[in-house]
């Protein structure tokens, strides 16, 4: 096996080398959430291609990885949005009248806009109100709102994201303001307005403020990640369980010179640090002197924190102010800077140095930077460089319309609406498989599209190849004894096993290449193409052994990805693991439902008491039992070939009923096609089981989810009361065409211009009725009399064929 190489952010270019501090173990810290909010799904871009590169570490290259992972459960987010969240709660209980409630979201309306949409505000004109907004919104944010930029140049981005965030919340507070319904409706302009009359109000020594809200919060995400399968940490850290070590961790920091107090706060000393010989910024010196960035990690409520010596000096302790939580610390009560967590967090489990830290490509400047300045600070000794990182591996951000997906720009879609709408985790993780770890990831309708493909591809084959083997094999016996050697190649490879060794290197080329999982999605469709190229081609006489080994490969592969959430290492089974198998049921419980069925359809067969079928009646005196019993004996769980000699007995017996059916009488042909339907679409699909009928040949049996077979049964029982209901509509349509012929044939030709709408037209008619004069007295125009004329010969035989059908006279 070729050595790993890996994108190691402190070392910019193509993968380099990767040699971890202790043979065959890896330390590695993740930057795990700030739990203010719902995670969506640039969160599960970052933590499933985490988990992915986490399990190939473990399961494929065999590495013994100890992850650990934080959670952020306070800082400037945490802290507004619980504040913001308690004094609206207080405001709603006040019991103000509506037109004081107005009052305050005027109010609101006015600073939301004074603060974030500027340009609304017009100097000596009128004030802005609910009645002129939508004008303003739309001369000074038309180009935003019709997707281009607030300049006219380039393309949007974060920044024209955020103004479409700001002004949807204005629209949003006019709608709640003219319905005055503003509670509820217009919370976004409410919240900041609240917190800046009377955020120093909040008794914040009760820390359940804040508590309440990130608890709540991290069990959301932890249900997330659950739901999204991916590996929960070794270790979970939390920063309000280690303020004490923060405290002891920046005081060693001032200790040694690379920080100082100012004015209550604590920062770290960029001067002082590389003076002593340190780089810093060693992941994105190009952001350095970046100021949006650099305020962006100091948080929105540092703003106002003075004393530093130089601009890109960062916060290792905050003074609290009035309104914010606090902890005791020799420089006063204060609590810790968003950056020093990790540091500490880190090397208190993982020691003064590890193998990987990971998170967001957002977090390398300033937080990551900062972490390895600090971080390397503490433990270098004499001045000299301390390596405290050895491989920083950075995430591709998930982006839409150009902007990534992020919390604060309301841009996103939570991981719970996505599961529950528009993704499963397993297409969710394909997308992102689909993709490199490291790369940003804008998902199209054709990665989608290209997605979907991959995983039907792969879903058919597994339901295949195992039909197929078990087919062959047909008894426990065969299956036991072929199982144990099936990744056996006799000789040279050639065929199938030559295509499979083929994916095998290409899968190890990739992994070792930075994790690129295109390439191994790539490899594993190409075998699986092949191989179904060849069960087309070989209808009798398959090379089972090597589609088998196969399958088995694949199935190993995809495990080791993270795409079967009910699998577990090694891997080592047929396709997707069902539930009934990971919940590992003892063998008579697993095959339960299968021999109720067996048993329900071998007596409703008999009870058709059908003359002179000897199949039938051989069939009937079979017993899977002792079939199903040799697997278990030989140590077989899997509860699809525990349950298969009695799904072979139903095939069997299904098989035989729609051989006879066609000599049958009339009412026993209605019986046993009646059973016949009732087992596949009933019986069996209600066990995630499918008999594929083919001509000439037993019936195919096929494990497929029982939710699939339910949906495609429901889907065509509604096709087919379309089609009947269609058919009566046209049906009926017939009728009342009829009808209106009828209706119309039986009215006398002589009558048919002296009634109705035409009898307003004419004055005079001749002894066949044809009109004559016009109602002002004026010869009808010899070019209406043609038409009129052959009209009435039309009316002539209708009404004689009405005569004929009816034998009667005209009403």
């Amino acid at each position: 096996m070729d050595a790993i190489k890996l994108h190691n952010s402190l070392k910019p270019g193509p993968p380099v080398p990767f040699k971890p501090i202790e043979a065959g173990k890896i330390s590695w810290y993740a930057c795990g959430p700030t739990v203010y909010d719902q995670s969506h799904l640039g969160h599960a871009r970052n933590y499933v291609s985490t988990d992915i590169i986490r399990r190939i570490l473990r399961d494929y290259f065999g590495f013994q990885v100890k992850f650990v992972m934080n959670i952020t459960d306070i800082d400037d987010k945490i802290i507004i949005k619980a504040r913001r969240q308690r004094l609206l709660d207080v405001e709603k209980k006040k019991g103000h009248s509506e037109e004081k409630v107005n009052e305050l979201a005027k109010a609101a309306f006015q600073a939301y806009a004074k603060s974030n949409l500027p340009l609304l505000l017009v100097e000596d004109g009128p004030e802005l109100d609910t009645n002129n907004y939508i004008q303003r919104r739309d001369a000074a944010y038309g180009s935003v709102l019709a997707g281009g930029t607030l300049t006219g140049e380039g393309k949007p981005g974060d920044n024209e994201a955020k103004l479409k965030m700001h002004i949807s919340n204005m629209t949003q507070a006019v709608i709640a303001i003219n319905k005055n319904s503003v509670f509820g409706m217009a919370d976004e302009i409410l919240l900041p307005y609240l917190d800046s009359l009377h955020k120093e109000t909040i008794d914040t020594s009760d820390q359940t403020i804040f508590t309440d809200l990130t608890q709540y919060m991290e069990k959301e995400f932890t249900d997330d990640m659950d739901n999204l399968n991916v590996l929960r940490p070794d270790v979970i850290t939390r920063v309000t369980e280690y303020v004490p070590q923060i405290a002891d961790f920046v005081e060693r920091l001032v200790q040694k010179g690379f920080a100082y107090e100012a004015e209550g706060s604590v920062y770290f000393d960029i001067a002082a640090f590389e003076k002593a010989g340190n780089p810093y910024a060693r992941l994105k010196p190009e952001s350095r002197n970046d100021k949006a960035l650099q305020e962006d990690g100091e948080g929105s409520l540092s703003k106002n924190l003075g004393g530093k010596k130089g601009s890109g000096d960062f916060a290792l302790w905050k003074k609290s102010k009035a309104g914010e939580p606090y902890w005791p610390s020799p420089w006063g009560n204060g609590r810790p800077g968003w950056h020093i967590e990790c540091s500490v967090m880190a090397s208190d489990v993982l020691g003064g140095q590890m193998d990987i830290h990971s998170g967001g490509i957002d977090l390398a400047f300033p937080h990551h930077d900062n972490e390895l300045a600090q971080s390397e600070a503490y433990y270098c000794e004499g001045g000299h460089e301390h390596h405290w990182v050895n491989n920083f591996l950075h995430m591709g951000h998930l982006s839409i319309s150009g902007s990534k997906m992020s919390k604060s720009l309301k841009n996103f879609q939570t991981i719970k609406d996505a599961l529950a709408s528009t993704y499963t985790a397993r297409n969710m993780r394909i997308v992102f498989l689909m993709g490199r770890w490291n790369d940003g990831v804008e998902i199209s309708p054709d990665m989608r599209a290209a997605a979907d493909s991959w995983e039907s591809t792969v879903n058919n084959f597994f339901v295949n190849t195992k039909a197929l083997i078990f087919e062959a094999r047909g008894t426990a016996s065969a299956i036991n004894s072929q199982i144990k050697n099936i990744s056996v190649v006799d000789g040279p490879a050639e065929g199938l096993a030559a295509d499979l060794e083929q994916a095998k290197r290409d899968t190890e080329a990739a992994l070792v290449n930075s994790f690129d999982t295109p390439a191994v999605m790539r490899a594993i469709g190409e075998v699986i193409r092949k191989a179904n190229i060849h069960i087309g081609e070989h209808k009798s006489d398959a090379d089972l052994k090597s589609l088998e080994a196969t399958a088995r490969w694949a199935t190993k592969i995809i495990g080791i990805l993270g795409l079967d959430a009910n699998a577990r290492a090694p891997y080592d089974g047929l396709g997707w693991v069902s539930a009934a198998a990971a919940a590992n049921l003892e063998p008579a419980a697993a095959v339960a439902p299968y021999k109720a069925v067996y048993e329900t359809v071998k007596k409703d067969v008999q009870a058709l008491n059908l003359p002179n079928s000897d199949g039938i009646t051989s069939l009937l005196t079979q017993n899977p039992d002792e079939e199903s019993e040799s697997f278990a004996k030989a140590g077989n769980r899997d509860p699809e070939q525990l349950a298969y000699p009695y799904l072979l007995g139903v095939s069997k017996l299904r098989d035989e009923l729609r051989r006879i059916a066609p000599t049958a009488a009339p009412d026993a042909k209605k019986s046993i096609l009646t059973l016949s339907d009732r087992i596949r679409d009933f019986d069996l699909t209600n066990l995630g089981v499918y008999l594929d009928d083919r001509p000439d040949e037993p019936s195919l049996i096929k494990f497929i989810p029982t939710s699939e077979l339910i949906a495609a049964r429901e889907e065509k029982a509604a096709q087919a009361a379309a089609k009947a209901q269609a058919k009566e509509e046209a049906r009926l349509a017939r009728e009342r065409a009829e009808a209106e012929r009828w209706e119309k044939a039986k009215v006398k030709p002589e009558e048919m211009y002296k009634t109705g709408e035409a009898a307003e037209k004419y004055s005079e008619w001749d002894g066949e009725g044809m009109p004559t004069k016009l109602k002002d007295g004026s010869e009808v125009p010899k070019s209406q009399l043609k038409k009129l004329k052959k009209d009435h010969d039309k009316q002539k035989k209708a009404y004689g064929e009405w005569l004929t059908k009816f034998g009667g006279a005209a009403s």
